[in-house]
């Protein structure tokens, strides 16, 4: 006779993690702003003690506190917010032009294969221009009044957001195109549920590109027309040597 023994079973607890720190949990929550915050704060930090240790001459390139004190001295000055109305006059003009007549066009230049075969070697050729190479010719169609730097500005951000746009179309799935057809979808119904969506984010990508071409279009014109603006107390500043005051125009 056998007899039959119960097996024997493991009581198993469960595992307590216990909570993390307050300041840990904020950590994790904020991570990439304080990372980013705290390279920045490093950069000035190690660009400040190289200035003191003479490692960087200030003659060339100024400290972060001579650059803030610049600063300073300029905000007082009337004339310093005359270049900043002037400046952002002209990037906002330029730059919502661009993107007013860059998106829409880009849209039917890839949607339509007609457009796209006449315009395309056209767009390429004005995209590898240098825009400087440009700007005598725009210089002598609207002079040197800010408007002519909003074109400088506009001609930067145009082809940076046009091309990538007609890519974005282009890249459409055209089964989805097929499927929706088939199911007789209306040509506003493609466009506003399908290639709109989806060249959203080339958009966005031209966009960001678009950013630094103004950005170097609006100084570049400014150069160019010695009037007013950012780039022109950008350039006096260089001109007697008040590497404090550029490098506060610049940044």
């Amino acid at each position: 006779m056998t007899v039959a023994t119960s097996p024997a079973f493991r009581t198993i607890h469960p595992r307590v993690r216990k909570p993390r720190p307050a300041l840990m949990r904020w950590y994790r929550r904020n991570e990439r702003v304080v990372l980013s915050v705290a390279g920045v704060v490093l950069f000035f930090v190690v660009w400040e003690i190289g200035s003191a240790a003479g490692f960087v001459d200030k003659f060339f390139f100024s400290s972060p506190s001579a650059i803030a004190t610049a600063g300073a001295s300029e905000v007082t000055k009337a004339r310093f917010w005359d270049d900043v109305r002037i400046t952002a006059l002209e990037l906002v003009v330029g730059t919502g032009a661009s993107v007013v007549l860059a998106v829409p066009l880009g849209i039917f230049i890839g949607w339509y294969r007609r457009l796209s075969l006449t315009f395309d070697p056209w767009l390429n050729f004005f995209n590898a221009l240098p825009r400087v190479a440009l700007v005598p010719l725009v210089v002598l169609w609207f002079g040197l009044d800010w408007n002519m730097k909003a074109v400088v500005v506009f001609l930067g951000g145009f082809f940076a957001i046009i091309l990538p746009t007609v890519e974005g179309v282009r890249t459409v799935e055209r089964h989805l195109l097929d499927v929706s057809r088939s199911f007789r979808a209306s040509s506003r119904l493609i466009f506003t549920s399908l290639v709109i969506p989806g060249t959203l984010p080339f958009i966005v990508s031209g966009l960001r590109i678009a950013i630094g071409r103004v950005l170097a279009g609006v100084v570049i014109g400014e150069f160019y027309a010695q009037t007013q603006g950012i780039g022109v107390m950008i350039y006096k500043a260089e001109a007697s040597l008040q590497s404090d005051r550029m490098l506060f125009g610049v940044l």
